[in-house]
């Protein structure tokens, strides 16, 4: 579904190191309905390299091919964001409307989808968000994690392959990031749809398939998330944590506790503790 062969990209302004480049000959491919968590420090292309899978931007060198489609392709613009959508960090820089229903409905509507079948889209993605009853609430009033919620259904309404979601939980507090991660899964699971998740949260990541770790514009790490977040040392050698209870277990080994080094939650941590106390 998504292939990216030595993508090259730099931004050359004030803010930036002009020349340096942010993504530098990045080489992933991922599969229709395959869930990839992108990590990595800041600075490290994750952000950039996520917008250019729906063409907010464009290769300076190599190539990114959403279904088949080359994103420098002009004539192919249209088709490839209607493919790949984006959720972003704020919701409230994706909510256009001043009631929920017309704002899900925004982006099916500039698409030039007819009315009977927006209605239709609309009403099923509130449905699939769990956000049915607060279709004629106004967006202000709701919290962050509805409110993110609300922009992920305006993204289903156009009906992508992919939704690439740039730490969309980074503004919401716990229970807000609850409702949100379960809206993710579900996209996933049950829709069969194809999840880009960029996160800080080594305990989202272990919801995905596969997990790809960027450092200076490359890709350094690219597995199952078991056996990335196993090699503790080398994520802080890459400055970056793994799943608090992948911590809890190092310690204890580093203890000399005889206990799996790949646990990834908190019921797997138990269920090894009580082997422990049974020997």
């Amino acid at each position: 579904m998504i292939e990216i062969q030595n993508l090259t990209y730099t931004y050359d302004d004030a803010e930036n190191e002009v020349g340096k480049l942010v993504l530098n000959g990045v080489n992933l491919t991922i599969a229709d309905g395959e869930f990839v968590a992108v990590l990595g420090r800041n600075g490290s292309g994750k952000s950039t390299l996520a917008k250019q899978i729906n063409a907010i931007l464009l290769p300076m060198g190599g190539y990114v091919y959403v279904d088949g489609m080359d994103t420098l392709d002009e004539n192919k613009l249209w088709d490839i964001r209607r493919r790949a959508a984006m959720v972003f960090q704020n919701p409230d820089n994706q909510i256009v409307a001043t009631i929920v229903e017309e704002d899900v409905a925004f982006a099916a509507e500039n698409l030039g989808v007819p009315s009977a079948e927006i209605r239709r889209r609309v009403d099923d993605a509130l449905e699939t968000v769990g956000m049915t009853k607060y279709a004629k609430y106004a967006p202000h009033l709701l919290s962050g994690g509805q409110k993110q919620r609300i922009a992920i259904a305006g993204v289903i309404a156009m009906e992508p392959d992919i939704i690439v979601f740039d730490e969309p939980t980074a503004m919401l507090d716990p229970i807000g990031r609850r409702e949100v991660l379960r809206t993710i899964r579900r996209l996933n699971r049950e829709l069969g749809m194809t999840i880009v998740l960029i996160t800080h949260n080594m305990d989202e990541a272990v919801m995905a398939d596969r997990v790809v770790v960027m450092d200076r514009g490359r890709v350094i790490v690219d597995d199952k998330p078991r056996t990335v977040f196993s090699d503790v040392e080398r994520m802080r050698e890459l400055g970056l944590d793994v799943p608090q209870a992948t911590h809890l277990a190092y310690l204890l080994r580093k203890a000399g506790m005889d206990i799996r080094a790949d646990i990834l939650d908190a019921e797997e941590c138990v269920e090894e503790l009580l082997k422990q106390c049974r020997l």
